[in-house]
């Protein structure tokens, strides 16, 4: 059997689209016809999608802090992770003073610093944990 074929076939009667919409009868879909309201995603497609999303936010993290930033404590470096793939690269970044301050080793005053920021306001009880991390590394 010619799966390539068979890929080839269904894309062109599905589309191949990378951001949820609505199909012709109003469900929720993505990929290649993946009916997200009835079907939903498997646990293993959950996990692929987290283990795909850690993988950028570590990079992420890489890019901004550098490739120092993994001698730090698990602790401190999950709390990084977590806000990466939370706010994405581009957000994160606009944390000038919060990464001045781990640039310094001032965790308590990167934990201030993450805060102050929107983002706290938004997230709450998440905000302040990653700062209970950042500051007990």
């Amino acid at each position: 059997m010619d799966n390539w074929a068979l890929h080839r076939l269904l894309i062109d009667h599905e589309g191949r689209r990378t951001h949820p919409y609505r199909d012709s009868v109003g469900k929720i879909t993505i990929g290649v016809g993946r009916n997200l309201t009835d079907r939903g995603l498997s646990g293993g497609e959950i996990d692929l999608l987290l283990a795909n999303d850690i993988a950028l936010a570590r990079t992420i993290v890489t890019q901004l802090f550098g490739q120092d930033i993994s001698a730090i404590s698990t602790r401190r470096h999950h709390a990084l992770l977590s806000m990466a793939f939370n706010l994405g690269g581009p957000r994160l970044s606009k944390f000038i003073k919060m990464r001045g301050a781990i640039a310094l080793g001032d965790w308590d005053s990167a934990a201030l610093h993450a805060l102050d920021s929107r983002w706290a306001t938004q997230t709450g009880r998440r905000a302040d944990h990653i700062a209970a991390m950042m500051r007990a590394g």
